[in-house]
């Protein structure tokens, strides 16, 4: 186990060392306190039809989520019943969980030098941002992080990945992102 009072994440160093400064030239902010910066990181696995079809698939998603982002992961319901659909209402059907400070980071520095690369035919993530400086991208397999032990996998879940920033527009969040190392593909 990592001292938390001596670890620092390698993404979060290089931010306050360099991203910081060279934010401030790109965009000419006259204060520290303008230059955007990480918010949080939103982790989302919708099982969909096979969490209808088995209670347990559910618990799984939010094991392997756990096991992805290294803090407990909540479990979604369904917020109505829709009978064409044989969901009940408060019936389970995803995993969610919320990553802030040094586990975001970590997160993203996994997600970054490990994950993307794993992915089969990765040519870069489309840059799909909200228009208020959040990015979204999905994942079709989670079981491109390492934490996940392909062996022990009964499904293979889908995931959505939202970056929240400070960044008033998007073209400032993209840069920040860049500086991070995304790989975008245009």
């Amino acid at each position: 186990m990592l001292d938390s009072a001596t670890y620092t994440p390698r993404l979060k160093t290089a931010f306050n060392d360099t991203i910081k400064a060279a934010m401030k030239e790109e965009f000419g902010y006259s204060n520290d306190m303008m230059i955007p910066r990480l918010d949080k990181i939103v982790l989302n696995i919708g099982c969909g039809a096979e969490a209808v079809r088995d209670s347990k698939k559910a618990k799984s998603a939010v094991e392997d989520l756990t096991k992805i982002a290294g803090q407990q992961a909540v479990t979604t319901k369904a917020k109505k019943s829709i009978a064409g659909f044989r969901v009940r209402e408060d019936m389970p059907l995803g995993a969610k969980v919320t990553l802030r400070g040094d586990r975001m980071y970590d997160f993203l520095d996994r997600l970054i030098t490990i994950a993307m690369p794993r992915i089969r035919d990765f040519r870069g993530v489309k840059p799909s941002f909200d228009g208020r400086g959040n990015f979204a991208m999905g994942m079709k397999e989670h079981i491109v992080f390492p934490e996940i032990d392909f062996d022990k996998v009964d499904e293979v879940w889908g995931m959505d990945i939202i970056i929240t920033t400070t960044a008033k527009t998007d073209a400032e969040a993209k840069a920040l992102l860049k500086h991070f190392n995304m790989p975008f593909n245009a």
